[in-house]
């Protein structure tokens, strides 16, 4: 049996309860407008005139319309994210209680755009800053004169992350310790990475 790609929360369920009320004859345009934006960052799905004449069309108010997009959005996204085969998703948007029809609805249009959904939403970045360079120096702070010959080894690595529209550079001193605890981290990291290949 698959995993669960939806946990029911209050707020999918009073999403999927509105999704269940609403007219069928229109709902599948609706979605195949939702999944033609899900993939452009940053835009809404709807102008404000377009959502006052969906408001008008279902015949919901502008809380409802948001939870109705909302929850169509989360349902999509979360197909993408587990690039659902057609029978597993119908299973798992009727174990959250999408009626027959509205589920078969999600499915058809995850049927048609799904692969092209799933192929640009692979491009996009998760995070707004990517690492483009790594510089690195090793400091040796000596003892004080008052001390015995103590040294302090550390490592000074320099990240430098790249955004759409601007740079910044973080710096990380580690001493050797935490330097090798990092590193076995990224090697778990690598590791996993790895095993998805």
């Amino acid at each position: 049996m698959a995993a669960s790609m939806f946990n029911l929360t209050t707020r999918l369920k009073n999403g999927v309860t509105l999704i269940n009320e609403l007219d069928s004859s229109r709902f599948p345009l609706l979605l195949s407008r939702i999944i033609g934006k899900l993939t452009i960052k940053g835009e809404k799905l709807f102008s404000e005139d377009e959502q006052a004449k969906l408001c008008s069309a279902f015949s919901v108010d502008s809380n409802n319309l948001q939870s109705i997009l909302d929850t169509s959005v989360f349902i999509l996204e979360q197909a993408a994210y587990h690039t659902a085969k057609p029978a597993i998703l119908t299973q798992q948007l009727k174990n959250i209680q999408l009626l027959d029809d509205k589920a078969k609805m999600f499915v058809n249009v995850w049927t048609t755009h799904g692969k092209s959904v799933t192929e640009e939403l692979k491009q996009r970045s998760l995070t707004p800053m990517q690492l483009d360079s790594v510089k690195w120096k090793l400091n040796l702070q000596m003892a004080e004169s008052s001390k015995s010959n103590l040294k302090t080894p550390s490592a000074v690595v320099e990240l430098g992350l790249k955004g759409s529209k601007e740079s910044e550079n973080v710096c990380l001193e580690f001493t050797h310790e935490e330097l090798y605890s990092f590193y076995d981290q990224l090697e778990k990291i690598k590791s996993q990475l790895d095993a998805l290949r």
